[in-house]
């Protein structure tokens, strides 16, 4: 699966995309992973409430399901302009 990371979450973690192999069944379970590996993760994903998710190119929640999914996505909330 690919993750790929916007913004300040990119920032924080270091790098723009990476593909992963997880057995997590839903987004805040990847989250969960993701956290353990190194502090700049549990940093990035410290306040899942400031983030956003979308899963193959679709805005869902933190509780949506991954099975079948190629991407998931993780950036701040949008602002208009």
């Amino acid at each position: 699966m690919d993750v790929l990371y916007f913004a300040w979450v990119r920032e924080r973690i270091g790098l723009p995309k990476e593909r992963i192999d997880t057995a997590a069944a839903t987004v805040a379970d990847l989250v969960e992973e993701l956290r353990t590996r190194e502090p700049r993760y549990a940093a990035a994903f410290a306040d899942i409430s400031a983030l956003r998710v979308a899963v193959d190119q679709q805005l869902t929640d933190f509780d949506a399901p991954l099975a079948g999914a190629r991407e998931v996505a993780f950036f701040p909330p949008m602002t208009g302009g």
